[in-house]
């Protein structure tokens, strides 16, 4: 079962590479010098995809290589697209109105301008990827402490592991430090190792500092490294994990579930009944979930704020699309009922190649008053 999905990801894109060629590169108008480069780069993209797949597994791939094999995925990914845009492409080149010369000549500078688009959006995306994360600053005004407020700092899917390693989880925490919050929330794909391969890195997180503490909630990516070790030493840490529990600090209470794979895991399964059994109905309260789509789930709790991550905000437009086919929120602020919201952030790192289009990494900052 834990071998599954590596190989229906190597499926998938052993098949997206084969139409890249038969469909795309074939096709092209170009040099014979230029399709035998092309078909090249095709077949090495797809055994730096086959490294990526192993170095999930292996862990001590020299970074560099990781990184070039983390980027193979996202290039995989735009030869999906570009499949799509191509069939469209290839189909106007075939009825615009031109005589056959005329046809020929536009047929390659349109197929030329076709591979610059996708050299530019593989471009931009690395780019992205390589950016530091903002300080994202909302203001949800529900009038509902008053005449105070709390200042709330939340990250998300940081996927600790791979790439993501001591230094940047160390910059992350001098970054959340110096807004001074009253609450600090971590909302689950902290890890993507196991906690005793990232030790260093997940130290950084005992220096958060913040009036009330740092909480904390598993995502969907905790499953697969051995949850428990990770909650038992995040907790070791001074972190208040909640496991379907909730955390009174005043007038507020912090609730915190399990992710929603807990279904498909078979254990650690969310539980708001038994998470609010002690809440009073007419409580100030703030809901800590991994995926925005929990809020369906929700039958007689209503939070007064919720915050989720997962989705990455999309991460690499236009992926975001498929998300909100799943997600009924994909990123931002969004109102749920009559001064209650839900926040979705796009996470402090990511997932898969280091890249980022359409979507920025977050440190969310929130005056919630």
């Amino acid at each position: 079962m834990k071998l599954l999905f590596p190989l229906i990801l190597l499926l998938f894109f052993s098949l997206i590479h084969y139409l890249g060629y038969t469909r795309i590169v074939k096709r092209l108008h170009l040099s014979k010098k230029s399709i035998s480069l092309l078909r090249l780069l095709l077949i090495f993209n797809f055994t730096a995809i086959i490294g990526y797949v192993t170095a999930r597994y292996i862990h001590d791939i020299p970074m560099p290589l990781y990184y070039l094999f983390s980027l193979s995925i996202g290039i995989g990914f735009t030869i999906f697209i570009a499949l799509l845009l191509y069939e469209f492409l290839h189909l106007l080149q075939h009825k615009v109105p031109f005589h056959a010369e005329k046809r020929v000549l536009f047929k390659r500078f349109s197929d030329i301008g076709f591979l610059s688009l996708g050299a530019a959006y593989i471009g931009s995306a690395v780019l992205e990827g390589q950016k530091e994360p903002v300080i994202e600053y909302v203001t949800i005004d529900q009038k509902r402490f008053d005449g105070t407020h709390y200042k709330i700092v939340q990250i998300s899917d940081m996927h600790i592991g791979g790439l993501i390693e001591k230094d940047f989880v160390h910059r992350c925490v001098v970054e959340i430090n110096a807004l001074d919050a009253d609450i600090v929330v971590i909302t689950g794909d902290l890890v993507d190792a196991p906690v005793e391969m990232i030790k260093e890195a997940i130290d950084e997180l005992a220096d958060l500092t913040s009036k009330y503490g740092t909480f904390y909630v598993v995502g969907n990516h905790e499953y697969f490294h051995g949850i428990q070790k990770t909650l038992t030493y995040l907790g070791q840490l001074g972190i208040k994990v909640l496991e379907n529990s909730a955390f009174r600090i005043d007038d507020l209470w912090v609730v915190g579930v399990y992710d929603i794979f807990g279904y498909r895991h078979g254990t650690y399964m969310p539980d708001i009944e038994l998470a609010t059994k002690e809440i009073p109905s007419d409580a100030n309260t703030l809901l800590l979930a991994h995926q925005p789509r929990y809020l369906n789930e929700l039958t007689t709790f209503r939070p007064s704020l919720m915050l989720s991550g997962h989705t990455h905000g999309g991460q690499i437009w236009p992926f975001g699309h498929l998300v909100r086919l799943v997600q009924p929120y994909l990123k931002g602020l969004h109102p749920i009922g009559k001064d209650r919201h839900i926040y979705v952030n796009s996470g402090i790192g990511f997932w898969g190649p280091a890249m980022r289009l359409g979507s920025r990494s977050e440190i969310t900052c929130i005056d919630w008053s």
